[in-house]
């Protein structure tokens, strides 16, 4: 039985050109990849903010997941968050056009009664101090985690030190382990993350995968080769969907069953990045992931496992 999971995060509206095509103000934002993502193995609950201009139509898809939206706060006169961005035609520069907060600039995340007591926490990319707040008020928290980015490493470290010294597993990328550490080498930044307080650490690679790592353990997994890249928006939160949802459904949960979550958040987010915004994940079968897992297993060595 899932234990189910709370995510804090953004819900937005974007904008993106790519070679694949353009589309404006679709669906988008930190907490809607990853309870989406999630949604395939266990019940989310999703702490966010969006505007009266957010569609009816958004909202009534995440309910269609079963996807519980009591948190997710629609300020009366307010606008949405959004963001615009291009990517070049190979995918491996992403220019932000506009950003613009909107709703998401006053942001206070207030977790009810129920939310308080779910037993696994996602904080998604947001400002260090709500991620604080967001854990000063929960009560029977049994697995946190937790993202970042290089404008919080560069501008509130001390805050995001106190972050990582409450949470137990902390997921970056490689450039943003370097901002942390000053090491290029990401094993020897590696080690001194741990030092700073998270008991597991999973440094994403992009293209090249992720590693996993905990203290004298590691655990190397390479990305899903996928062929028809039309959109990589929201790949990261899409694998912290897949990895939490994951977790929420282990008895317990180390380093082994952390191993296997990161197999399936990498297989989650192949996923997501073959259309636009969610569409693939909206769409997206346990059958599917199932096929992909074989053969995964196949070119890794990793051994099978049963999803659910």
């Amino acid at each position: 039985m899932s234990k189910g999971v709370v995510v804090v995060g953004s819900v937005a509206l974007d904008s993106i050109k790519a070679i694949a095509g353009e589309h404006k103000d679709i669906l988008g934002g930190s907490a809607t990849f990853f309870s989406l993502a999630a949604s395939r193995f266990t019940d989310v609950k999703v702490v966010a903010v969006v505007g009266e201009d957010f569609p009816k139509e958004h909202i009534e898809m995440l309910h269609s997941h079963q996807i519980d939206t009591e948190g997710l706060e629609q300020v009366a006169g307010g606008k949405t968050f959004r963001w615009s961005g291009v990517y070049s035609d190979d995918y491996v520069e992403r220019t932000t056009l506009d950003t613009q907060l909107n709703v998401f600039e006053t942001f206070q995340p207030k977790l009810s009664e129920e939310y308080q007591q779910t037993p696994i926490l996602f904080l998604a990319n947001i400002h260090p101090a709500l991620q604080l707040d967001v854990l000063n008020q929960t009560k029977k928290c049994e697995f946190v985690a937790c993202d970042t980015m290089n404008l919080w490493i560069d501008t509130t470290m001390d805050t995001l030190a106190e972050v990582m010294k409450k949470v137990d597993l902390l997921t970056i990328n490689d450039e943003e382990s370097f901002l942390l550490t000053g090491k290029r080498n990401i094993y020897l930044a590696a080690e001194e993350i741990l030092k700073m307080g998270p008991k597991y650490l999973i440094i994403k690679r992009g293209e090249f995968g992720a590693v996993l790592f905990a203290k004298n353990k590691r655990f190397l997994l390479p990305a899903y080769p996928v062929t028809n890249v039309i959109d990589p928006t929201g790949a990261g939160d899409s694998f912290a969907g897949g990895m939490m949802g994951y977790l929420s459904t282990c008895d317990t949960i180390g380093f082994e069953e952390i191993k296997r979550s990161v197999v399936v958040g990498t297989l989650i987010a192949s996923f997501s990045v073959e259309d636009f915004s969610v569409t693939r994940l909206e769409a997206l079968e346990i059958s599917e992931l199932e096929e992909r897992e074989k053969y995964f297993s196949e070119v890794t060595g990793f051994n099978s496992f049963k999803m659910l």
